[in-house]
């Protein structure tokens, strides 16, 4: 018999990237679709004993119902992280979540109404454009000019508009790998604590580092809790583990029990203790240092690649973090069709216009480099730089 579901599931769509992760998985193909860490560089042992010490305690509290927060000692843990990084965070202020694109769930959840404005970049993460358009939420790009935000054209559209709230992956965002300046986060934060609009700053990828230190993050300038903070494991640990936190405010924090006992209860009790164990008896910045080696050198690789294979055939950004490449190629070009020729050579990307919340702009592609091998990079550009004559 049909079913009669809810109006929002004619919002839900299947995420492309993970669609296309299906065909990338053959091992012919070489993928730079996938927003994916290496896996031989997972600290596999590491955390093997991590469960292993854990479990091998005795104590049946491993395996039992755990508080909605999370585990006590490990959110006193990642609140001393966060004020390494300058984030004022006590335990009280961490919230642990099923990787941080729950966080963004439940932070939605909390703030989102049909018909709501949801404030963001252009081109902006497709799992947060999804996670929005789940809820029936309404889209305005943030203004930009040759020199970054445009200030008066921002405070003009949220006059305008008046978004529910702003969301920003500002540290080599994805899919373009671009960063804010620290000016253009105290800008943003500036406006948006004028008319009282949230800031959800979404950080994956602010410790993988290349080129310079790291950069503040925007909460670190905030004083009255404007800006929720979402954190993950997922590029510095294991993306399977699952496992996310959000930084806020008291109220804040309180609202995200009730939302998430409605979703799950808790974050799994094993999977946290394991975690926490990780984190104080091994080396997690050592572990992080090797990460940032490995892919700064496959930036580069492919970064040198691009000049030598595309030349004057396309533009691309040069990340200083993170783990992508925001290729622009003459607006003749459509990603979408191009697509289907890539993968008949082996070759897989992100066609750009699955990160606009329009789909309008068809001649970029999101290329990952932290995900192949250097090998397979070189032959991965070179098969994409083939294509294009005879396309």
């Amino acid at each position: 018999m049909p079913y009669t579901y809810a109006e929002r599931v004619n919002c839900m769509g299947n995420s492309a990237i993970r669609e296309l992760l299906k065909v990338t998985e053959q091992p012919q193909i070489i993928s730079f679709a996938g927003g994916l860490p290496a896996p031989e560089l997972f600290p596999l042992k590491e955390i093997q004993e991590s469960y292993a010490q854990v479990l091998g305690t005795g104590d049946p509290s491993v395996l039992q119902y755990g508080t909605t927060e999370g585990y006590l000692p490990l959110r006193e843990e990642i609140a001393a992280q966060m004020r390494i990084i300058g984030i004022q965070a006590e335990a009280e202020n961490i919230f642990l979540t099923n990787g941080s694109q729950q966080g963004l769930d439940l932070i939605t959840k909390l703030f989102i109404d049909p018909g709501d404005v949801v404030l963001l970049q252009n081109p902006s993460y497709l799992g947060a454009i999804q996670t929005f358009r789940s809820y029936q939420a309404n889209f305005e790009t943030i203004p930009t000019g040759g020199t970054g935000i445009d200030s008066a054209a921002l405070e003009l559209s949220i006059k305008l508009n008046r978004p529910k709230i702003i969301y920003l992956t500002p540290t080599y965002q994805n899919p373009t790998g671009t960063t804010l300046t620290i000016e253009e986060r105290k800008t943003v934060l500036r406006i948006a604590s004028k008319y009282n609009i949230p800031i959800i700053e979404d950080d994956p990828y602010g410790e993988l580092h290349y080129d310079n230190s790291s950069i503040l993050p925007i909460r670190s300038f905030s004083t009255e809790d404007e800006v929720v903070y979402l954190g993950t494991f997922s590029k510095t640990l294991a993306p399977g583990l699952r496992l996310g936190w959000i930084v806020g405010g008291k109220d804040l924090i309180t609202k995200l029990v009730v939302a998430k006992q409605g979703t799950d209860l808790h974050t799994s009790t094993l999977l946290q203790k394991a975690t926490h164990y990780y984190l104080t008896h091994f080396n997690p910045t050592q572990h992080i240092e090797r990460i940032r080696q490995a892919y700064k050198i496959r930036r580069d690789l492919m970064l040198k690649e691009l000049k030598d294979n595309f030349n004057d055939q396309a533009i691309w950004t040069e990340p200083s973090g993170g783990m992508f490449i925001w290729l622009t190629l003459p607006e003749a070009y459509d990603t979408l069709k191009l697509l289907p020729y890539a993968l008949a050579r082996n070759v897989a990307f992100v066609p750009g216009a699955n990160f606009y919340t329009d789909g309008k702009s068809y001649s970029n592609m999101r290329l990952n480099f932290s995900n192949p091998s250097p090998l397979q990079i070189k032959q991965g550009v070179k098969r994409l730089a083939s294509i294009l004559p005879n396309y």
